[in-house]
C-alpha cells in the first residue's frame, strides 16, 4: 500500500515514514499544504496521513478539497487540538479518523491498518488470483499453500499487480505506485523486479501468472 504523509514537522514526518516503511508501506512525504494537496490530487494513494495545522493550506481545507474532487482516499488527521469541537470539525471536513499528538507509533499503525480494513470504496487486504494469495496486513504471500518470502519492494509490486487482476499495467503506472515520488528509477528497474517475482511465484509452479504485454506493460491473471 502507498501512503501520503503531509506533516510540516520534519522530525515527526521522517519518523512516521521510517516506521511505516519498516511495515512494508510505500511512503511519500509533503511538508506543506500546497505540495501535499498537489500530490494527493495527482498521485494514487491508499491512505493519507494529514496534519491539521500546516503552512499555506491547512489540513481541514485539504480534506474538504479532496472530498469535493471526489477523492475518497481514507484520511487520518493528526493534531494537537484535543477539544471535541475540533474532532467534529475534522470529521465533518471528510476525515475518516483523528489522532491526537503526541502519539505512539503503535497506535498510528493500528489506525492505519484499521482504515485499510474498511470496506472501500475500500481497500481489500486479502487478495487472491488462482492459487496465489497475498495478505497486505500480515505481509504474507502463499501459492498452493506454500509461504513465499518476498522483499518489501517485491511485495509492493505484487500487491499492486494483484489489485488490478487481468489488467495491463504500464511501467510508468508501476513506478508511480510502487516507488516513492522522488525515487531515482533506472529504465529497466521494473523489468528487474518483475524478474525477481517470476523467479519466486511463477517458476517453482506449473502455471505462470505474470505476463508481459509487449509494448504496453504487465498483467497478472489467467493467460489468454
Amino acid at each position: 500500500m502507498k501512503i501520503l504523509v503531509i506533516e510540516d514537522e520534519h522530525k515527526i514526518a521522517s519518523s512516521i515514514k521510517k516506521g511505516l516503511e519498516q511495515e512494508a508501506f510505500i511512503v511519500d512525504l509533503a511538508f506543506d499544504g500546497t505540495s501535499g494537496l498537489d500530490l494527493a490530487l495527482s498521485e494514487e494513494y491508499d491512505i493519507i496521513i494529514l496534519d491539521r495545522m500546516l503552512p499555506e493550506i491547512d489540513g481541514l481545507t485539504i480534506c474538504t478539497k479532496l472530498r469535493e474532487a471526489k477523492n475518497h482516499t481514507p484520511i487520518l488527521i493528526l493534531t494537537a487540538k484535543s477539544q471535541l469541537v475540533d474532532k467534529v470539525e475534522g470529521l465533518n471536513a471528510g476525515a475518516d479518523d483523528y489522532l491526537l499528538k503526541p502519539f505512539a507509533f503503535e497506535e498510528l499503525l493500528a489506525r492505519v491498518r484499521a482504515l485499510a480494513r474498511r470496506p472501500k470504496k475500500s481497500i481489500n487486504h486479502l487478495l487472491t488470483i488462482d492459487n496465489l494469495t497475498l495478505d497486505s496486513l500480515q505481509f504474507e504471500v502463499k501459492r498452493e499453500g506454500k509461504y513465499i518470502r518476498l522483499s518489501t519492494k517485491e511485495f509492493s509490486l505484487l500487491e499492486y499487480l494483484m489489485r488490478h487482476p487481468n489488467q495491463t499495467i504500464t511501467k510508468d503506472s508501476i513506478i508511480n505506485h510502487v516507488w516513492n515520488y522522488d525515487a531515482d528509477i533506472l529504465p529497466n528497474t521494473v523489468e528487474v523486479y518483475i524478474g525477481y517475482l517470476r523467479t519466486k511465484i511463477d517458476k517453482p509452479f506449473k502455471k505462470p501468472l505474470i505476463q508481459t504485454i509487449r509494448g504496453f506493460g504487465y498483467r497478472i491473471g489467467e493467460h489468454i
